[in-house]
């Protein structure tokens, strides 16, 4: 039987393969990056980390480190300039308290061990970081297409308000989030289309629906807290240390 782990590697090392680089810029997560970001004159540079980026970081090319499990993801950010390594989101390395800001968007639900990642997560951040993190919400909403791209879960909120709490992590803003397709006649043929053409389907994915996903999101609308997440399938949240 396959891990998660394996079934994820499967998945995006072909599919990063194809792809090319979206910049940080295209995303509308960039003006609150660029809000975190902002320091007066006085202070130090923020050191930064994003885990499991692909070839769709959500934070500045320089300026921050870049871990990923695939060697065609990291490849292509270090032609492009980027500070980027191979690892795994359970295996930073990074020291101790080592980080000013730490995203990682849609990476825990796709995780074994969603407690490890979070821990690892919580060890390199500093007492004062920001981290940022995104998941899909609601069993009830889940498709092949989570299957397919590689989900071990869907939260309740409840729960992941929980799991953050549990390592000592608070939400002050959050907002509803993703990339992915609302119709489910999309996603089934995404599905079937990776499963009956998947090098056609690797490039459409690629070139095609992640750049246009990417070009028609939302302007991100945030709330102060946990946003009321009944019919949200997904949501970033950004956090602070609690205490």
């Amino acid at each position: 039987m396959s891990t998660l782990l394996e079934d994820n590697r499967s998945f995006y090392e072909p599919l990063w393969q194809r792809s090319r680089l979206t910049r940080p810029e295209r995303f509308n997560t960039w003006p609150l990056v660029s809000r975190l970001l902002r320091t007066s004159e006085h202070e130090a540079p923020k050191s930064r980390l994003e885990v499991a980026p692909g070839l769709s970081p959500r934070l500045p090319l320089e300026g921050t480190h870049f871990v990923d499990m695939s060697q065609a993801a990291v490849a292509k950010l270090r032609r492009h300039g980027a500070d980027a390594s191979v690892g795994l989101v359970t295996r930073l390395p990074f020291g101790d308290a080592s980080m000013d800001l730490v995203a990682a968007f849609d990476i825990v639900e796709h995780v074994e061990n969603d407690d490890e990642a979070l821990a690892e997560l919580s060890r390199v951040a500093r007492s004062d970081a920001t981290l940022l993190l995104s998941a899909p919400l609601h069993a009830s909403r889940w498709t092949p297409f989570d299957a397919l791209v590689g989900h071990g879960r869907r939260y309740r909120p409840g729960d992941l308000l929980q799991k953050l709490a549990g390592h000592k992590w608070r939400v002050v803003e959050s907002a509803p989030f993703g990339l992915q397709p609302a119709s489910r006649r999309l996603l089934d043929f995404v599905v079937w289309s990776f499963r009956h053409r998947p090098e056609q389907a690797r490039w459409w994915y690629s070139r095609v629906v992640l750049p246009l996903g990417a070009f028609f999101q939302k302007r991100l609308a945030l709330s102060e807290g946990m946003v009321d997440a009944d019919d949200v399938s997904e949501v970033l949240l950004v956090c602070r240390r609690a205490g």
